[in-house]
């Protein structure tokens, strides 16, 4: 009998820790725009004389009441920080940067979490 109670409370433990929700960033991605919190075209470059700004967009799952940064660097130079609260289990937010011609080359965008690890990492180009 005791051998039966300790495979079950064995396979309810193993069950139980496989069920729960991983924190995780689901989607990033770069758009040139966010329409009803959703990003309106996916990019990863656009032209210097035809878009002066570009918006980042990340979908976070499971993240509640944790802080979220998006850091924006160009030329390995951090330009932009903007840091978010999740406040529910599937959270959506977005930084814009605007951008002058001069700043051709490749964007960054880390998602850091509140420890400043990097939870994803993604780039455009500026042409």
């Amino acid at each position: 009998m005791r051998s039966i109670m300790k495979s079950l409370i064995l396979i309810a433990a193993v069950a139980y820790s496989g069920s729960g929700a991983a924190a995780e960033v689901t989607r990033a991605l770069f758009t040139i725009g966010i329409d009803n919190r959703e990003p309106v075209i996916m990019v990863d470059s656009i032209d210097s004389g035809s878009y002066t700004s570009i918006s980042f967009f990340t979908e976070l799952q499971d993240l509640t009441s944790h802080n979220v940064t998006h850091q924006w660097t160009f030329n390995d130079q951090v330009m932009f920080e903007k840091t978010f609260e999740v406040k529910g289990p599937r959270w959506r937010v977005w930084t814009s940067k605007t951008l002058i011609p001069s700043w051709t080359g490749s964007w960054t965008v880390n998602v850091l979490d509140e420890d400043r690890s990097v939870l994803t990492s993604k780039s455009f180009e500026y042409q």
